[in-house]
């Protein structure tokens, strides 16, 4: 019996040594593979955390990035965030909660520059993202994690894919993402056939596909329904669930089959041995609950497409609610609330968030077209474009109409404009040069109503006193107006005169850009 008792003894004591063994064998297979996940060094006086932002205890919260190569701006190395979600764990019931801002929110991203919210990332890397997000949403992120799409594609085929129920034109819209999605992955995938004839209501769900990862990455990209980004995003949290859910259930040599092949495409700021404490971990975590931010807003078109918050300070209080508990109340921080009321009046006052003819929740697209309104210390601020050419509106006291500001549009191939400190703008056409307002060439000043000149080939000035006269500019020149509200002129194909579609004196300039002269901000029609 005691003989018996021994062998017992030593089979167990076997069995703990190969788990030891084999623990260790495990363990060491993970650090290896950490080894190819790329760990900056994160800068975290750079990360700005609202000091009245609540320390929500039990909680860990992350930022997670995803990065889209196809960016125009990924060949400078400055790409937008694609997509933009907060994970919230609660590390007592394991429930992970996610919420994806949308990329078109307008928001306070750093250094009072108020845009998009996808640009913070292309403007100051994950520093300035998770600082946007501190400060606008009042929280405390610390860490993130940033990946490529096409470890989307890859952790979705090494998991066997995906089983997702789509519409009618889902299914044509990822099929025409897919072509693109497999010639930048050169990976393969087969058109999902569509059913003829199409159904007649082409957005109700038709059936469940199974989607390999090419095709399942095109479903994340779609944003042409009628749901707009808001959908997107939507498909996105919908299948990180699924990749969760088919993750737990993977085996050992699957789950190293993925580390081995999507770690490199991930970079963290999360220690090693930070990922080795989730990872088991992770087997315990549920996600349940999922929703896009702001859960409350309108569609603006100030400058391209934009998302409002209809208000930021009642969508923060909703998103504390849905990360910490609906029990929690909240009042959103000073910071918020300022940013709040700064959002208000760059969209044009309380009325535009009510007013369907100036803010739509329903629009046919959004679009890529950057701009910023910018606060900076002297008071002035504005929006710039990128569409091409770079514009500056100013309107140096801090208000969000065109009243007082200058507009300068560089056209095509023209310089553009100093218009000094106020002096009107300029519209060099085609190629044409540029005054300077700021020292007084060519320029008037409506107030005593002097009329302004046209270097045709033969046109004089005229002193018009107070009444304000006009000119005769010869046979080549255009003629001026000065009477009370400045005078205007006519570049014609690059004369080098100004273009007076707004006022000159600097307090009632508007767009001047050669099709929208209203001094006032309205579409009154320039000359061109």
């Amino acid at each position: 019996m005691r003989g018996k008792r021994k062998k017992i003894l030593f089979a167990i004591e076997i069995v703990v040594l190969l788990l030891f063994i084999g623990g260790l064998y495990v363990y060491g297979q993970i650090m290896t593979r950490l080894d190819k996940i790329e760990q900056p060094v994160l800068n975290e006086e750079e990360i700005i955390v609202n000091q009245e932002a609540p320390q929500m205890t039990g909680y860990s919260t992350y930022a997670l990035f995803g990065i889209d190569h196809r960016d125009k701006n990924a060949e400078l190395g400055a790409e937008n965030s694609d997509t933009i979600i907060i994970a919230s764990v609660n590390n007592d019931t394991k429930d992970v909660k996610l919420v994806s801002v949308y990329r078109d929110t307008l928001l306070n991203i750093g250094d009072d520059t108020y845009t998009k919210a996808n640009a913070a990332y292309a403007y100051g890397g994950a520093e300035q993202a998770i600082s946007m997000l501190n400060t606008s949403l009042d929280l405390n992120i610390t860490d993130y994690a940033t990946v490529d799409f096409n470890a989307l594609v890859t952790v979705i085929d090494l998991l066997g894919g995906l089983d997702i129920p789509m519409s009618y034109a889902e299914i044509e819209h990822m099929n025409n993402y897919s072509v693109e999605t497999s010639e930048e992955t050169g990976k393969s995938y087969t058109p999902i056939e569509k059913p003829d004839p199409a159904p007649e209501d082409q957005e109700a769900i038709i059936g469940t596909y199974h989607l390999n990862g090419v095709q399942a990455t095109s479903y994340c990209r779609i944003r042409y329904t009628s749901s707009l980004d808001m959908g997107r995003t939507e498909r996105q949290r919908m299948v990180i669930q699924l990749i969760v859910q088919k993750a737990k259930q993977a085996g050992l040599g699957t789950i190293f089959d993925i580390m081995d092949e999507v770690f490199p495409m991930v970079t963290t700021s999360l220690s090693k041995q930070e990922i080795l404490e989730l990872i088991p971990a992770m087997i315990g975590y549920s996600v349940d609950d999922t929703v896009g931010f702001p859960m409350e807003y309108k569609f603006s078109n100030i400058k391209g497409s934009i998302i409002v918050p209809t208000t930021l300070v009642s969508n923060v209080e909703q998103l504390h609610k849905f990360l910490y508990g609906e029990d929690t109340e909240y009042t959103p921080s000073t910071e918020v609330q300022t940013y709040s009321q700064r959002i208000i009046e760059i969209v044009g006052g309380e009325e535009q968030l009510t007013d369907e003819a100036a803010v739509s929740s329903e629009t046919d697209e959004t679009t890529d077209d950057t701009f910023i309104w910018q606060d900076t210390d002297t008071g002035e601020n504005g929006w710039t474009g990128d569409s091409g050419s770079s514009s500056d509106w100013s309107d140096g006291s801090g208000s969000s109409d065109n009243s007082g500001g200058t507009w300068t549009d560089p056209g095509t191939g023209g310089e553009t404009t100093d218009p000094g400190t106020g002096g009107g703008t300029t519209d060099p056409g085609t190629g044409g040069g540029t005054t300077d307002p700021g020292t007084g060439g060519g320029t008037t000043d409506p107030g005593t109503g002097g009329g302004t000149t046209d270097p045709g080939t033969g046109g004089g000035t005229t002193d018009p006193g107070t009444g304000g006269g006009t000119t005769d500019p010869g046979t080549g020149g255009g003629t001026t107006d000065p009477g009370t509200g400045g005078g205007t002129t006519d570049p014609g194909t690059g004369d080098g005169t100004t273009d007076g579609g707004g006022a000159t004196d600097g307090t009632d300039a508007g767009w001047s850009d050669g099709s929208y002269g209203g001094g006032d901000g309205s579409s009154a029609e320039g000359t061109v």
